[in-house]
């Protein structure tokens, strides 16, 4: 498992028995499968926030156009025409 830094832990050292390491391909298996729903949650997430993120600029911009266009018909000078 990995640390807070990413960082690998201590290597597990082969025990008295004769062990490899202490997973075996079931287990491999299972983490690489949860490995890849938690990959693909999280580019759903991503897709997600870029379309709120861009719907959100649409909704600012159109703020923008509605607020210039109030302040033309009160015949005020805008005081925040920049992008």
């Amino acid at each position: 498992m990995s640390g807070p830094n990413g960082d690998l832990g201590t290597p597990v050292e082969a025990g008295a028995e004769g062990e490899e390491d202490g997973f075996g391909e079931a287990e491999y298996a299972a983490i690489n499968s949860m490995l890849d729903q938690i990959n693909s949650c999280l580019d759903h997430l991503e897709e997600k926030n870029d379309h709120l993120h861009a719907r959100l600029q649409e909704l600012l911009e159109s703020n923008r156009q509605t607020r210039l266009e109030f302040q033309q018909q009160l015949g005020e000078t805008p005081t925040d025409a920049s992008p």
